[in-house]
């Protein structure tokens, strides 16, 4: 069993750190990492979102031998429903994989995540995954979004201030970290939390191994 990991932006950089997040979730099987051949290295907004769903679709999956399924790891899971019609193997979204898993027990639960943009993009997917009145809220990170990303200490501390504010004021009974990027992040803040915290990345790979089983 083979399973591919796509990453929908063009870092390299992140598509080697969630290969090796999947891996750890997936001991048994071999995952190899795609990642875009064209689009924004962040995707951090709805149209980058639209070329990243593009890009997904360019890449030739039948050149991996022994496919048995395909993660989409950016948390718009763009092309998620194209690629899943394009090929007969099962394809998850890390959005549609840590929503569901977030939103079990009829949990009320927030996404953390550092993209204002693309706040609108993430309740659609939470509706269209029939769980929108779970979403109890998006919380952002403060500041710069550059700037965040590119720091990955101030990273953890922005994402574990909204966080915090999420399950103050909002309710949550969950948190889901909101991005492929946030990945190596979301490990750093696991122990931190007090309610579950949900990483996509891994949960997506779970997720597909169950589809697999």
């Amino acid at each position: 069993m083979t399973i591919a990991l796509v990453n929908p932006n063009t870092s390299q950089a992140t598509t080697d750190a969630m290969v090796a997040i999947a891996r750890g979730a997936l001991p048994a099987a071999p995952v190899t990492g795609f990642t875009a051949p064209f689009g924004a290295p962040l995707i951090s907004n709805e149209e980058a979102l639209a070329v990243a769903a593009d890009a997904v679709l360019s890449i030739d999956y039948g050149a991996v031998e022994g496919l048995e399924g395909v993660i989409v790891a950016a948390f718009g899971d763009p092309g998620l429903e194209a690629l899943s019609q394009k090929l007969s193997v099962p394809v998850v979204g890390i959005a549609q994989s840590g929503m569901l898993a977030a939103a079990e027990g009829g949990r009320w639960f927030s996404v953390v995540t550092t993209t204002p943009d693309l706040v609108k993009a993430i309740e659609k997917r939470a509706a269209s995954y029939g769980i929108g009145p779970q979403l109890a809220s998006v919380r952002l990170t403060d500041g710069n979004l550059m700037e965040t990303m590119a720091d990955p200490e101030l990273l953890v501390s922005r994402l574990a201030a909204a966080i915090d504010n999420a399950i103050r004021l909002d309710g949550a009974e969950a948190i889901l970290i909101g991005g492929g990027p946030l990945a190596v992040a979301a490990r750093t803040l696991a122990d931190r939390v007090s309610v579950p915290l949900i990483e996509p990345v891994p949960e997506a790979a779970r997720r597909l191994a169950k589809m697999l089983s």
